[in-house]
């Protein structure tokens, strides 16, 4: 798991570097003269990094929401999945219940193990 943070925090500092190296379409103006230079790089860094600071805010602010929402969408794809099976294969449904039985119990006998 270190490694894939690793390689994920490397891809997005090179994306970072590639949008900061290459120039936007947007003009800073200051007495009437555009920026260019050192000047132009550091107000459009700054630009990107208020970005993605806003960007982590609302993630973590999503985080925080969504996460009763998305265990009760899961449950209710859950149940529509089950439904879904059941309906399109009726005759399959008593070998479904046992198998789900058994698959329950193996995942808490592997959680015991841990």
């Amino acid at each position: 798991m270190k490694k894939i943070a690793t390689v994920l925090a490397l891809v997005v500092l090179g994306s970072l570097a590639w949008v900061l190296l290459h120039s936007s379409d947007i003009s800073v103006t200051v007495n009437g003269q555009k920026m260019v230079g050192l000047g132009k790089l550091a107000a459009e860094g700054w630009g990107v990094l208020v970005g993605i600071v806003s960007l982590f805010c609302a993630a973590i602010l999503l985080v925080f929401v969504s996460a009763g929402t998305a265990l009760m969408v899961l449950g209710a794809l859950v149940i529509a999945g089950f439904v879904a099976a059941w309906s399109a294969f009726p005759f399959l449904l008593p070998l479904l219940v046992p198998l789900l039985i058994v698959w329950i119990f193996v995942a808490a006998v592997r959680a015991g193990r841990r």
